[in-house]
Order: structure tokens, then sequence, then C-alpha cells
């Protein structure tokens, strides 16, 4: 039997999954990496880490399945997007850090950007929104401030990539600098409607062309692993940005179908299908993926403090010991308490992109106690999905019917109840939970004949649970209205 390697690059751990044809795991192998914050509102990763550990996870995934390369039939990659990198052609050594997804460094540069009356345009040939969440302005900020970065870029010594496109580099030892389409509609220089590289985007953003990669489908063979990382030969050939995979991975193949995965942050994505929708509630509107020359899109909405809300809880104020505590301390109180945690300590992302606002904890009284603050912190990840979901389907002119969850948060019943009970619509848990690995290995496979269609790929998902709406609606309302009122508690605290 052949398998597919998926290589699940995360925000805060590298993972490697085998797929059998079955779509079944047979082995994981995980490894976290540092969490680098050089200044408030910064954020950081070290590149050669990041490779360290994925290639380091994907030898001991197969080393424990007792494989070798023969027995893998191609390498799907999916990852954390939006993180930036250059780095040297010729040493493939980084001139920075990455910098990450959540990195609020380059906000003053986007409201210059605003400014210039840039909105517009950015939004027509993007999709996206001017903030500080996107690559360009993070390449920018490196070209600026890193000491003979932009001659160099220029000059064509240096390359840009996503996290896909770093770890590809590496995988070829430097034969392939290529990303997929998903990723490149995440950089705010790629225009989706014609599916290239923006001239006009590149120059607003001072940005040289020299340090692109070339953009491919996301089902395709771009490349194979060079001898010297693992066993040589190996295809990769399934490149996608981590939300689009897991969309991909939960079969959301027809328009309307909506997905969200629970992880560091919250993101949520609904197929539109082969037309663009522009948002007028905020929203994104990305690439889905590619396969052959046909491209589907999607609208996006991504909550920045997820999953990142219960680490805190144990990382910074010691409330519990494990993540995984955070539901039976919840659960110790019947309910909130009226205490409300608004997590925004990157800012507020989809629909409100507010890089000025800050966490706030509000409604605290004598007797409030810390089971209360873990059911607010657990509450706001579903308040979020929540105002996300209302804009998306406004802007689609759809009625959701369910919505499909992923991530490791969704283990979490209690959550899960309450986002349905929030939503009003039944909440879809899939057995396999690896629904973005799923995803990225669902595409390589497609790519290499290991899977023959879709219809094929869509008899592989089955349902774990589903969780059935059981709030009375009225008090649904009063809890989402006290929520919106702590949320603007928060907005623009700190002052431009």
């Amino acid at each position: 039997m052949r398998y597919i390697l998926a290589l699940d690059q995360g925000t805060t751990s590298s993972r490697a999954i085998l797929f059998d044809r079955a779509g079944a795991v047979r082995t994981v192998a995980q490894k976290e990496f540092r969490q680098i914050y050089p200044k408030p509102g910064w954020v950081e990763h070290d590149p050669t880490e990041i490779w360290a550990t994925q290639i380091g996870v994907a030898a001991e995934a197969m080393t424990t399945a007792g494989l070798a390369g023969a027995d893998i039939a191609a390498i799907g990659i999916t990852n954390q997007r939006e993180t930036t990198v250059l780095w040297d052609r010729r040493t493939g050594q980084p001139v920075y850090n990455a910098i990450v997804w959540q990195d609020r460094r380059t906000a003053d540069l986007c409201d210059a950007l605003k400014g210039e009356g840039l909105t517009a345009v950015f939004r027509r040939k993007t999709g996206l929104v001017i903030d500080a969440y996107f690559s360009g302005t993070k390449i920018r900020w490196i070209l600026d401030h890193v000491p003979g970065a932009r001659a160099r870029a220029e000059a064509g010594e240096l390359a840009f990539g996503t996290i896909d496109t770093w770890l590809v580099w590496n995988l070829t030892r430097g034969a392939r600098h290529v990303t997929d389409a998903s990723n490149a509609s995440r950089t705010l220089l790629y225009n989706i409607h014609t599916g290239a590289w923006d001239d006009d985007l590149l120059r607003m953003l001072d940005i040289p062309r020299a340090i692109l990669p070339e953009v491919r489908a996301s089902s395709d063979a771009v490349g194979e692993t060079a001898p010297s990382v693992l066993p040589g030969g190996i295809p990769i050939a399934g490149i996608a940005g981590d939300q689009q995979a897991a969309l991909f991975g939960q079969m959301c193949t027809e328009p309307g179908m909506v997905k969200n995965t629970y992880g560091t942050g919250c993101f949520m994505l609904m197929n539109t299908g082969a037309k663009p929708i522009l948002s007028e509630n905020n929203l994104l509107t990305t690439v889905a993926w590619k396969i052959g020359s046909e491209i589907r899109y999607a609208l996006e909405g991504s909550v920045f403090m997820g999953g990142a809300v219960v680490q805190w809880l144990r990382d910074s104020l010691g409330i519990i010991r494990t993540s995984a505590a955070v539901e039976e301390l919840a659960n110790r109180v019947p309910d909130n308490g009226g205490v409300y945690l608004v997590p925004a300590f990157a800012g507020l992302g989809a629909p409100y992109w507010d890089p000025y606002a800050r966490g706030t904890l509000v409604g605290l009284t004598r007797g409030s106690g810390a089971s209360h603050i873990a059911r607010a912190a657990l509450e706001s990840i579903a308040y979020q999905s929540l105002d996300v979901l209302e804009c998306m389907a406004t802007d689609a002119g759809i009625d959701i019917r369910e919505l499909r969850v992923d991530g490791g948060a969704t283990a979490n019943d209690t959550l899960m109840q309450f986002q349905a009970d929030i939503l009003g619509v039944p909440v879809i848990r899939p057995v396999i939970a690896e629904t973005t690995a799923m995803g990225a290995a669902c595409l390589a496979g497609l790519a290499v004949g290991y899977w023959r269609d879709l219809a094929e790929l869509n008899g592989r998902l089955q349902v774990d649970r589903r969780f059935e709406p059981a709030m009375d609606r009225a008090r649904a309302g009063t809890l989402v209205r006290e929520w919106r009122r702590a949320l603007e508690r928060s907005r623009r605290w700190i002052e431009k």
C-alpha cells in the first residue's frame, strides 16, 4: 500500500501525517517551535527552525510507519498563510526572521496606504483589505529595515515566499521557487481576476517582481524531493494555504458550503464557486484552490484569537495546566456570570479590522472567578465566529444551513454546543479532525492519480457528531447583544 504524506506547517507547530487511500490516518508526528515576540504587537518565527521541525517530523512519520520513499505516492503541503520569509537565493539563508501573520508592525504603513486612497484598488484587484495581516506590507518592512535587503532584492539575489514556498525550496534544495494560487491570493500582490502577480500592486508597495515565486495550481506536481533531505524523487504535488486546504478537506466543494477551523485563530470560509464575490461587510474574497485551469473562490472571515485564547489562560494567567483542562474549568459554572472576554490581543480581524483594539475583560464582580473567565474565553471564540458567519450569509445572499468544523478546539464539546446554540444551525464535526492536512493530501493525491476524482473523495468524509441548537433563541439574542457591547469597549483602545 502507498500513502500520501501531508506536511502541515502551522503557527505553533510542524506536523507530518500519513494518509492511506481510505483517508485514514496511519501516523502523525508533531513538534512545536518557538514564538518570538521582539516588541508588543510583533510576532516572529525562525525560518530555519520551521524547516528543521518540519523535515524532522516528516522523517519521523515515515520511520515510525516503516516506510521508504517508494511507499509515498506524493507530498501535499499546507501552511500558515501570510507569514513572510525572504532569503538569499545562493545560500538559502533567511535575511530576517519570518514575520508571522499575527504581526501588527506594519499597521502605520497600512494607514498610510489607505490615506493615499488605495483601499478600493487593492480591494478590487486582490479581494483583500489593506491590513498588516497580509504578506505585502511585511515584505516591504523587511526591504526597508534590513540593511542591504532592497538592493539585493532588486538585483535578484533574494527570494520571497510564504511558508509553503520556503518548504518547497528546501525540499528541492533550491530547485523550485513556487507557490500556489491560494497562498498567492493572500499577499496583496496577486490579482485574483487575472490569476497573476500585478504590476500596479507591486509598484504601490514598492516591491521588486524579481523576488516573487512562480504561481502554480493547488493540485499540481511542482517538483520532487532532493535525496539529501528525504528519499529522492517523491512528487510534491499539492499546495494550499491552511484554511483553503481545510475547506477542501471538509469537501465543501459546492457553492454555499461553509467550514470553520478552530486553530490558533478561527477561519471561516464559504465556497462561492467560479465567481469571486466582493464583500460589503469587510470579509475577504480569496482563491479557494486551483485545479487544472479552473479557479474556485471563497469568502473568508479571519478571527485572530481562537485557540490562542486558551493558550493565554494556560501560559499567561496560569489558571489551567493544559489546554484540554479549560472545558472542565468552564463547566464548573452554569453560565458566564455576565463576564465577557474580548481577546483582541493582536487587534480585531473580520469583520472589524481594527489593529488598535486590545483585549478587554468586562462584567467582573466580586463573585467572578477563574471558571467564569474560562467560560468567557471559550464563548468569545463562538461569538467571533458568529460575527463572521452573519456577514458571510449577507454577502452571499445564502441562508447557512450547517457549519462544518475542524481544528484542535473542536474536541471541546462545550464550545461546539455553544457555537451551535449561538448560530442557531447544526455544527458538524467529522471523524477525522485532521481536515487541513487531509485537504493537502487530497490535492496531492488527485494530481498523481492516487484518487480518481472528487466523487471518490466525497465518500471518505464521515461525521463524528452533529451538535444541534438547544438554546432558546431569545436567550441567545441577549447573550449576543451583551457580547457586542463588550466588543465595543475594546475597539480603538490604542490611540493612533
